[in-house]
């Protein structure tokens, strides 16, 4: 079985559970295959990265192996704006975040309510020095633990969501993500829209923020927000000291 979110912004769990806890979640338009299906929620794999979890089965709806193949074949369409909304043929309104999919809005079949959109779109590969303007239309945006979107997210969705944006395709958590592009030795080799990876005493990949020019970094801690990064790692600029050590920095693009 296959689906698609259908509402703007869906949690996905860790277990079949309201009270559980949110790992990520799943925006307007992203399509996934249904792996287990119970009688109040379904484990489903999101298409674009290979996240599972659980997701109420009141808060998508079933498409064919046919769709969500054309789906995933698809180029991607995405919301560009940060908050935007689509409607009905009836101007019902429906409300959606930055970096919702609209790719199923050209799919009959899938787009059965008929919605529309006329908003600001981007698709395909932007150069890397576009990264950085995305990353600041998320600034200020809370902390939310398994966020992806201005009203809440975490230090992963943040860059996740700032590559996506640009055409280019990170996985979900900072640690599948320090696995991916080419690690370089120093600082001073790094350019704008780099990786910053970050661990704690164990040695585990916890952390992840955007390089930006001149020894700065924006990051989701908190909120989202910039801070000095140095050999140690990131420096507070508000509370004058070091809240992050530095693993690796990588270049993915």
């Amino acid at each position: 079985m296959f689906g698609i979110c259908n509402l703007a912004i869906v949690p996905l769990r860790l277990e079949a559970n309201d009270r559980s806890e949110m790992t990520s979640q799943v925006l307007f338009g992203e399509h996934f295959k249904i792996l287990q299906q119970k009688e109040k929620w379904s484990h489903i794999e999101l298409a674009y990265d290979g996240y599972k979890g659980w997701i109420d089965n009141k808060q998508y709806k079933t498409i064919t192996e046919a769709d969500y193949d054309n789906l995933t074949s698809c180029p991607a369409v995405l919301n560009a704006d940060l908050i935007e909304y689509i409607t009905t043929p009836n101007n019902l309104l429906v409300p959606i975040p930055i970096g919702t999919s609209l790719s199923f809005l050209d799919f009959p079949d899938i787009n059965t309510e008929n919605f529309s959109f006329e908003g600001l779109k981007t698709s395909g590969v932007n150069p890397k020095e576009n990264l950085l303007r995305t990353a600041f239309m998320y600034l200020n945006a809370p902390y939310l633990w398994g966020g992806k979107t201005p009203f809440g997210i975490d230090c992963s969705g943040f860059t996740q969501m700032v590559y996506k944006l640009n055409g280019y395709h990170l996985q979900r958590d900072a640690s599948q993500q320090a696995t991916q592009g080419e690690a370089l030795s120093f600082i001073e080799e790094s350019e704008p829209g780099d990786l910053a990876f970050f661990d704690n005493e164990e040695g585990n990949i916890i952390h992840v923020g955007i390089i930006m020019e001149d020894n700065y970094i924006i990051h989701g801690h908190g909120k989202v927000r910039i801070d000095r990064l140095d050999h140690l790692g990131i420096y507070n600029i508000d509370t004058r000291r070091h809240t992050h050590k530095l693993r690796v920095i990588k270049k993915i693009i």
